[in-house]
């Protein structure tokens, strides 16, 4: 007999479309961030607070799997299904938990922390210095609209000439000249390398790790994640912190930050490659290591 196939859900594009959503609103977060620390803060300063933004980078996804720990040992299909009804527990391989409830909670609590950025000021003093005067603001004024005159004028002698697309797209023009001259600095770029190196390794340890502590030691999901979350997260927030820390103390400028960065990524890669030699026995499974006989 022929299989019969049925439809399948279309629900996977709105998790697709929520997670690029999110995505877009996150992403200014960092760069700007930095941005802003770099232009306001003070340059003793500016490497403490740089640690503690990328301390809480680390602590959002320490407390994400904690979350997604939770979830994972509830059924997926909770509140529509009773306890009773439920044949398999959290270890059983058909067991699937309710992922759905963390997007949930971390979209309620995203629009919640969205909400403070709408009462930002419009600009930012530096640290350590005043607001203006509203005299000086009120007398910037003046040369401001001159501008706007001037900038109508040129925009419609523009228009005249045929140059629209300029109007249209002035950011254009003005990124690929800087976007060339970044390709062309080798040490932007010998940063960008290393960094995709090491958020793959990074990456590679988050998404297979759990697998492995299932299928090697028994573990639950569940608690596979947690111990992710508990062995490997709360380290790197020592250590930002504690980077930061001595920057700002030592006062370390930036060939010393490079050298130091150098000798310690030196010995994490040594001691990461000492891994090799810690190799526990494959589990049998049937039909790859053992036969089904």
């Amino acid at each position: 007999t022929e299989c019969e196939k049925e439809p399948g859900s279309l629900l996977w594009i709105f998790v697709m479309v929520g997670n690029i959503v999110r995505g877009m609103g996150e992403t200014p977060i960092m760069p700007l961030g930095i941005s802003y620390l770099e232009d306001f803060a003070r340059a003793e300063n500016s490497p403490f607070y740089l640690a503690c933004l990328h301390t809480a980078t680390i602590v959002g996804p320490f407390l994400g799997l904690l979350l997604a720990s939770f979830c994972a040992e509830l059924f997926v299909d909770i509140g529509s299904v009773g306890a009773d009804e439920i044949t398999i527990t959290a270890t059983d391989a058909r067991w699937v938990g309710a992922w759905w409830l963390g997007i949930l909670i971390c979209a309620l609590l995203n629009l919640l922390v969205g909400i403070p950025f709408w009462f930002l000021p419009k600009s930012l003093v530096k640290e350590g210095e005043t607001n203006e005067p509203e005299e000086t603001s009120e007398k910037s004024v003046a040369p401001l609209q001159e501008n706007d005159k001037n900038g109508t004028k040129q925009t419609m002698y523009e228009i005249a000439k045929g140059k629209l697309y300029w109007i249209l797209f002035p950011s254009y023009f003005n990124f690929i000249p800087f976007l060339k001259a970044l390709f062309h600095n080798p040490v932007y770029m010998l940063f960008i390398c290393i960094t995709v190196l090491q958020f793959s390794a990074f990456d590679g340890m988050i998404s297979f790790m759990p697998k492995y502590l299932e299928q090697q030691f028994g573990k639950s999901a569940s608690d596979a994640i947690f111990l992710i979350g508990i062995y490997n997260l709360p380290v790197l927030c020592v250590g930002y912190f504690s980077g930061g820390l001595f920057m700002k103390k030592f006062k370390i400028n930036i060939y010393q930050a490079a050298n130091i960065a150098f000798w310690v990524s030196l010995l994490e890669y040594l001691l990461y490659f000492a891994a090799y030699w810690t190799v526990c026995d494959t589990s049998p499974v049937a039909g790859l290591t053992v036969s089904y006989q």
